[in-house]
C-alpha cells in the first residue's frame, strides 16, 4: 500500500455552537494518520469559540470577521498544506472511516484528481431524512458525465476531495455566489478533470431551519440554472435543467407535506 497522502480539512464557521461540535469530532475521530485541520471563524458570538479552544492541540483555527462563507473556505485553502483538499461546514459530519477511504482511493488512482462519494440527508437531530432525493442523487452519481452535470448538480459537496494540483489550475471558489459556489466549482473543475466516485457514503450533510438546504429550494435550483448558462449555451442542455428543477421542486414539496 502507498503511503496516504497529507489530507487537509478545512471547516468555515459561524454562530453554529449547535452543530460544530459534532463536526469537529466527526473530523479528529476519524485516525487519520496524516490530517492537517483548519476551523475558519468568521467571529463566532454563541459560544463556538469555547468549543474550538477545547480542541487546539488537535487542530489549527482562527476567529476574526470576514466576508461569508466562501471568504472563508478561501481563507482555509490559503492556508492548507495538504496533498489533498476538501471542506466540510460546520453543521454537517463526515461518516466514520471516511477520510481512510477517500485517502486510500488516491493512493491507490494516482491519476485521481478529484473525488467524490455517496452523501445521507440528517436532520438537526442527525436522523436521516429525505432518503428518496439521496436515492435520486446517487442513481445520477453512478450515471454521472459532465454533460449530465450540466443539467443538474449530483455532486454532494460534504463528500468531495480535490488534489492540490485542481487547486492550483482552477484556484479559489467564487465570492461572489451564495448558493452555488459549490455547484459552480465542479463546473470548472469538471472542465479540466474527470471525477472519480466512490460508491461508499462518506459524509452526511444537514438539513435545519437555518440552513440554506432547510428552506429556498426554488431560490436554491434558479441560481443553479443560471450558473449552468456560465458554461453553456445549449437549449437542450439548458431546457433539461430547467425540467429538472421542475422535478426536482415537486419532490421536495412532496417530502415537506409528508413531514421530511
Amino acid at each position: 500500500m502507498k503511503p496516504l497522502p497529507r489530507m487537509t480539512i478545512i471547516t468555515p464557521s459561524y454562530n453554529q455552537a449547535q452543530y460544530v461540535e459534532q463536526t469537529i469530532k466527526s473530523v479528529l475521530d476519524q485516525g487519520y494518520p496524516d490530517l492537517e485541520y483548519w476551523v475558519i471563524d468568521g467571529g463566532s458570538t454563541d459560544g463556538t469559540l469555547d468549543i474550538l479552544s477545547k480542541c487546539d492541540d488537535r487542530m489549527n483555527w482562527t476567529s476574526e470577521r470576514d466576508r461569508g462563507q466562501t471568504h472563508a473556505i478561501n481563507k482555509g485553502i490559503e492556508r492548507s498544506t495538504g496533498e489533498v483538499v476538501a471542506y466540510l461546514n460546520s453543521d454537517d459530519v463526515y461518516e466514520p472511516g471516511a477520510l481512510i477511504t477517500a485517502g486510500q482511493f488516491f493512493a491507490r488512482h494516482p491519476q485521481a484528481a478529484w473525488v467524490t462519494g455517496k452523501c445521507r440527508i440528517i436532520d438537526q437531530n442527525g436522523q436521516e431524512v429525505r432518503k428518496a432525493i439521496t436515492y435520486y442523487k446517487n442513481v445520477w452519481l453512478r450515471l454521472g458525465s459532465y454533460t449530465l452535470l450540466l443539467i443538474l448538480d449530483y455532486i454532494s459537496q460534504p463528500a468531495t476531495f480535490w488534489r492540490r494540483q485542481v487547486l492550483e489550475r482552477v484556484g479559489g471558489f467564487d465570492e461572489a455566489l451564495y448558493y452555488t459556489m459549490d455547484y459552480d466549482y465542479s463546473l470548472r473543475v469538471g472542465r479540466h478533470y474527470r471525477l472519480q466516485v466512490i460508491d461508499e457514503y462518506l459524509a452526511s450533510f444537514r438539513v435545519h431551519p437555518h440552513s440554506k438546504g432547510g428552506s429556498g429550494a426554488r431560490k436554491h435550483f434558479q441560481a443553479d440554472l443560471e450558473t449552468a448558462r456560465q458554461y453553456t449555451r445549449s437549449p437542450i442542455l439548458l431546457g433539461l435543467h430547467r425540467l429538472h428543477n421542475a422535478l426536482i421542486v415537486a419532490m421536495y414539496r412532496q417530502l415537506l407535506a409528508g413531514g421530511e
